[in-house]
């Protein structure tokens, strides 16, 4: 039996296409494992399959590097993922005996690593299936589940678009089938994943709400994560949303990408929203759903960014208090039209992007502290030697230091809050 490696990188529905490709290779007969190749274990294995991301400048630079290591060991290397799909004269110039597969085409996995006598071939350009006919459920305690790939923005600072394509949605009913699979095989915590969910189902005449208002009907214990949801849509469903949060098996977490709070700034991006509208769409979240999570992303030192616009996104997370921001610095994409302006001096970029993170720090460790001595219900999806690792009702973080309990991964934990740091909560069991 031939063995095939599965080495990922980058978010959670490059994961998520991953745990297809596993379930195609496993299907034609092939042993699959999924972990990152290194000098111990390569020799162990026929394919090493990397999934790639492509989002920054140096995480390009790492894949590429990462990929000449990989080419050079003289095993059959097949690239998919974002920067295979976006840039594959890059892939092949790094690793040139390389196969390449776009995201949209790894339902073929398996006829590549067949095709040996044409090893080398690429299988480019954008098909439009739908993966769930090829997903299987795990049982994993965590199921990340791909609804669509693509989206409807044009923003001026984005890769990925040019490496997902259109928005392509996958049939609501296999959605569904397979997160009753997931929970009846014993997955407790479902992923929604896609380029921007927020987009879901817009062609198809459905949308994310709906979506999520029906896997809620689904029986049994288990909690859902809604994945990264552009704001622009919101208008369009937040009254059913709302409703679908409040049916109880959703995480009360939203995230939500600001990137930043100049409207001047938001219009030259692409993204279409104002910060009043931005803040409007949070305030009823807040009232609405009690206690919900918000995680936002921002982007600093954007070409056309004057200190004003960054003043006006530091002002933002002082008075809306995201309990996570993820702060990036404008990085050039070759695809990405705002990487045709005139850029920003690196000092400026750096100075800022310390700047917030430092802010944005201090007001998520001040949050979290006002936990201190409350107790949590946790779900727990991870375990190292000192502590269990989980999420509450809120998917926030929280490190569970277990001592020598005894704790299944997928078990749930009630725990006091004995510290924090500015990412995640410090508890002990009861």
């Amino acid at each position: 039996m031939e063995r095939v490696l599965i080495e990922t990188h980058g978010c959670t529905l490059n994961k998520a296409d991953s745990e297809i490709i596993e379930s195609i290779l496993k299907e034609q007969g092939f042993s699959v494992e999924k972990g990152q190749a290194t000098l111990q274990n390569i020799n162990s294995y026929d394919y090493i399959i990397i999934n790639t991301c492509t989002v920054k400048k140096p995480t390009e630079q790492k894949m590429l590097d990462r990929l000449g290591r990989l080419g050079r060991s003289g095993k059959k290397i097949i690239v998919t993922g974002c920067l295979a799909t976006a840039s594959p004269e890059k892939v092949k110039k790094a690793a040139p005996a390389a196969a390449i597969v776009s995201t949209s085409r790894i339902t073929e996995m398996a006829g590549v690593l067949s095709s040996a006598g044409k090893w080398g071939d690429a299988r480019l350009g954008y098909a439009r299936k739908d993966k769930m006919a090829y997903y299987n459920a795990s049982g994993a305690v965590i199921a990340r589940i791909p609804i669509s790939e693509g989206c409807l923005s044009s923003c001026s600072f984005c890769e990925t678009k040019f490496a997902r394509g259109p928005l392509n949605s996958f049939s609501e009913e296999l959605i569904l089938k397979a997160i009753s699979d997931s929970v009846k095989r014993g997955s407790k915590e479902i992923e929604l994943a896609s380029q921007d969910t927020g987009a879901y189902g817009f062609d198809k005449k459905t949308n994310i709400a709906e979506l999520l208002q029906r896997a809620s009907e689904i029986e049994g214990e288990f909690s859902i994560r809604v994945g990264m949801l552009n704001p622009e849509h919101l208008h369009r469903y937040l009254d059913e949303l709302i409703a679908a949060y409040r049916m109880g098996k959703a995480f009360r977490f939203i995230h939500l990408p600001v990137q930043s709070a100049s409207n001047r700034i938001l219009k030259s991006m692409g993204r279409n929203y104002t910060i009043e509208e931005f803040n409007s769409y949070v305030s009823e979240l807040r009232k609405k759903v009690p206690g919900i999570n918000l995680e936002t992303d921002v982007i600093v030192g954007y070409p056309l960014e004057t200190e004003d616009d960054f003043e006006e996104t530091a002002r933002f997370a002082e008075e809306q208090r995201p309990n996570v921001t993820n702060v990036s610095k404008f990085s050039i994409r070759p695809h990405a039209a705002a990487s045709r302006m005139k850029q920003l001096h690196n000092g400026v970029v750096k100075e800022r992007s310390v700047k917030i993170s430092r802010l944005v720090r201090k007001i998520q460790a001040e949050d979290l502290s006002k936990f201190i001595g409350m107790r949590k219900r946790v779900l727990i999806t991870e375990r190292n030697a000192k502590s269990l690792s989980g999420r509450d009702e809120f998917y926030t973080q929280v490190a569970v230091l277990h001592g020598d309990r005894e704790v299944p991964i997928g078990g749930y934990v009630e725990a006091e809050i004995v510290g924090n740091s500015y990412a995640c909560l410090i508890s002990r069991p009861l």
